[in-house]
């Protein structure tokens, strides 16, 4: 059992990985602002091994407060993702960075780090070659280069670990319904219908529960893992948007989606990720692409909202 500091605990991964984690007996502390208004953590209230602080991971006297008797910390606060991080540049450094340096200055050596990354700092990827951990870092997006700084320090820092985290998918209680997959199956459901920009650009996709199962992975694995980043994605979903939007019509069948040559998507992402290193370790997903479809599916005759997306 260990005494676990979770900034952001209550956003997308959060509000997944939490309930794991105090199902597993570990004692649990969440740091969280609550920007966008989420409830998502009330069912874990009364499970005495959770504590909320109501308050700002950039606070340095909060942060401090909290390091004390932790043996893992996992800063999971960012403000996620290519749009939300344009319109507001920021609170993106300020947040997805800063905030993690402040953390390891004021940790103590002995205190192990969990970081989350993404791999949209492989930017453009290598055409039809695996991103490795080893592949060139050139993010495109303020997201990705503030991320990949964070990474940098955390991983100089030393006691730690970090993901570069595919594109997630699937529900979660702090839903979010502006991730790719979760969009596009939306659109899928109430529209019948979506345009395609850049559709032959591929990425990387992960269950949100596989990646909270990554983090209880590096938990139990640490020393193995120490000093190292880890590409984390579904090896089976190194897809295009047509091939997502093509999976997405064999389960809705009236779904109907075409490509514009028109305009383009202000996302260039466009690579493939081999997640050898963290498979090779004995990390397995259990959720696929499909699984996930079928989840959001069901997921979306219960919510309609913009409240779930980040912007």
């Amino acid at each position: 059992m260990s005494e676990i500091l979770i900034t952001g605990g209550a956003g997308y991964i959060g509000s997944v990985l939490v309930p794991m984690l105090l199902a597993k007996g570990h004692r649990v502390t969440v740091l969280d602002s609550f920007l966008y208004r989420q409830a998502s953590l009330l069912d874990c209230c009364a499970d005495r091994n959770l504590t909320v602080v109501n308050g700002d991971c950039r606070d340095e006297k909060t942060v401090a407060s909290l390091l004390p008797g932790k043996d893992i910390i996992i800063p999971l606060a960012a403000i996620v993702g290519f749009p939300a991080c344009l319109k507001d540049k920021t609170a993106a450094q300020s947040i997805n960075c800063d905030a993690v340096k402040l953390i390891i200055k004021l940790r103590s050596p002995g205190q192990k780090i969990i970081f989350p990354c993404t791999n949209s700092g492989y930017g453009l990827g290598q055409g039809q070659e695996y991103c490795t951990e080893e592949s060139p870092i050139a993010p495109i997006s303020l997201y990705g280069k503030t991320k990949m700084e964070a990474e940098k320090a955390v991983l100089e820092a030393g006691n730690s670990v970090t993901f570069r985290f595919a594109t997630l998918f699937g529900a979660s209680p702090r839903m979010r319904t502006d991730l790719l997959v979760n969009d596009f199956v939306y659109r899928a459901v109430f529209d019948r219908f979506n345009v395609i920009f850049e559709g032959d650009f591929k990425r990387n996709f992960l269950h949100v529960r596989d990646a909270a199962g990554a983090f209880i992975f590096a938990i139990e694995n640490f020393d193995r893992m120490n000093g190292q980043t880890f590409n984390c994605g579904l090896s089976s979903a190194n897809i295009s948007k047509l091939e997502l939007c093509a999976k997405i019509k064999e389960q809705i069948p009236d779904f109907t989606y075409i490509e514009s040559q028109v305009n383009s998507d202000p996302d260039k992402r466009n690579y493939i990720v081999s997640n050898a290193r963290i498979e090779a370790l004995g990390y397995k997903t259990q959720f696929t692409l499909e699984d996930g479809i079928a989840e959001l599916i069901k997921a979306y005759s219960i919510i309609k909202n913009s409240f779930y997306g980040n912007v």
